[in-house]
């Protein structure tokens, strides 16, 4: 059997939103809302496609554009909702993979809480990433940058 390096990963990011929960849920809730501030970027979208529901998938392959350190790669998502719980919570399973080779697996949730006249948002992910050296720092270090991305559209 081969060996492979195989690193298991947690982290929690807490962001605050001015939106009320309803505003912020639909941004991940409906379709055109999240490609445009989720899949949207410095890379080429060759497929996003999104059935918002529980036992729903989401899919989503980009390649990353000349200039970029793995340029003309294409980086695919598999991703399989699980729970749903309107304004409050998303529950959702994922498999990432690098030129058709897995090199992720895993859980995230989503939590939204009433904070004033705006939303506590809660993000768990628990990640096992394969033969990918840094990999749970590179997808921590993305998902910040995706709520920050977040933040900008939700001020639009």
């Amino acid at each position: 059997m081969e060996d492979k390096e195989v690193v298991h990963s947690t982290f929690v990011l807490e962001r605050s939103y001015p939106q009320p929960p309803e505003r912020v849920f639909a941004a991940f809730a409906q379709p055109e809302r999240k490609r445009r501030w989720y899949a949207e970027g410095d890379h080429e979208i060759q497929e996003f496609e999104m059935e918002f529901g529980v036992g729903g998938s989401e899919r989503f392959r980009y390649r990353f554009k000349p200039g970029h350190p793995i340029a003309g790669s294409e980086i695919a998502n598999e991703s399989t909702f699980h729970d749903i719980t309107p304004e409050s919570r998303i529950v959702w399973t994922s498999t990432m993979s690098l030129n058709g080779k897995t090199i992720l697996a895993m859980v995230a949730t989503i939590e939204l809480e009433a904070a004033g006249t705006g939303t506590a948002l809660s993000f768990t992910h628990q990640g096992t990433f394969i033969e990918w050296p840094g990999g749970a720092q590179m997808l921590e270090a993305g998902w910040r940058s995706l709520f920050d991305r977040l933040k900008d559209y939700m001020a639009q």
